[in-house]
């Protein structure tokens, strides 16, 4: 461990307001909803990575016999056609959520930054809100 310098140590006057706690508890807030964004962003990359896996067997597949096909937690036999379509869409499924699953984890880091922003210009070194 590290210690502080005396004169790098914040003095403990700095007052902590109602408005700057509510600031703090929204930095929290989004920080929560983030790591929860990113858990949910690696579970679909796993799960497009094994459709991507699904689209090339099913390209060498034969088409004339049936496709054991997985639909929520069940598997069901579908003609190839049909297990083409069905995986399209799925793909297609988990590529919006994903683009929307950024565009959320963006604003809560845009939200994040202007939080940083004010509460370390009021408390300096006296609060972290690094990882």
């Amino acid at each position: 461990m590290r210690m502080i310098a005396q004169e790098d140590e914040n003095d403990d006057n700095a007052e902590v307001t109602w408005e700057d706690q509510q600031r703090i508890n929204n930095f929290s807030k989004l920080n929560t909803r983030l790591k929860g964004i990113e858990e949910r962003v690696e579970i679909l990359k796993q799960e497009k990575e094994a459709l991507d896996d699904l689209n090339m067997e099913l390209e060498l597949a034969d088409e004339g016999q049936p496709i054991l096909y997985r639909v929520g937690e069940a598997f069901v036999h579908l003609r190839h056609s049909q297990a083409m379509k069905r995986l399209e869409k799925d793909q297609g499924e988990i590529d919006s959520e994903l683009s929307g699953l950024k565009d959320r984890a963006e604003e809560c880091e845009k939200g994040m930054k202007e939080l940083k922003v004010v509460l370390y210009a009021k408390f300096g070194r006296a609060i972290n809100l690094d990882e």
